[in-house]
């Protein structure tokens, strides 16, 4: 009677708190935890048939491959993170600068920049928003030209 470590478990126990990011919805699918996972193994072992007892290495697997699936969301969780602070880094870096639209109808200079999981809104100084995809053109802010005088000859 082997126990898939990851959908088999009857426990529903959460491990963290979890929001609406991908490695948190992974995380609330496995929502098992070592403690329930050794739960499952101990009713497993006093339950299973005495002439076909489980292999003693085939427990240590199952155990491993648990362990490789929570670290592998909580690996996902900090990548995550990581995205998300690069995105709020590159946010900064519009602040100032011109930005025109894909579609090149609207255009103006950035005064701030909202970051979502999945985009980024850049709000120019007259209230236009923009989103942040391919095909927008982000450049300096154009410096004023001093008028010069003309001499009428």
């Amino acid at each position: 009677m082997a126990v898939d470590p990851v959908t088999g478990a009857a426990s529903t126990t959460t491990t963290s708190s979890t929001n609406n990011s991908t490695a948190g919805k992974a995380a609330e699918k496995a929502s098992i935890d070592y403690d329930s996972f050794l739960k499952l193994l101990i009713a497993q072992m006093k339950n299973q048939d005495p002439t076909d007892p489980m292999d003693a290495s085939e427990q240590i697997s199952q155990l491993a491959t648990f362990s490789q699936v929570e670290q592998s969301i909580q690996m996902n969780s900090n990548l995550e993170t990581l995205i998300t602070g690069n995105a709020l880094t590159n946010a900064s870096s519009y602040i100032g600068k011109t930005i025109t639209s894909a579609d090149e109808k609207t255009s103006g200079i950035v005064a701030s920049v909202r970051v979502y999981s999945d985009t980024m809104i850049a709000t120019t100084t007259d209230g236009k928003e923009i989103p942040i995809v391919v095909g927008v053109r982000v450049g300096t802010k154009p410096e004023t030209v001093p008028e010069t005088e003309t001499a009428d000859t």
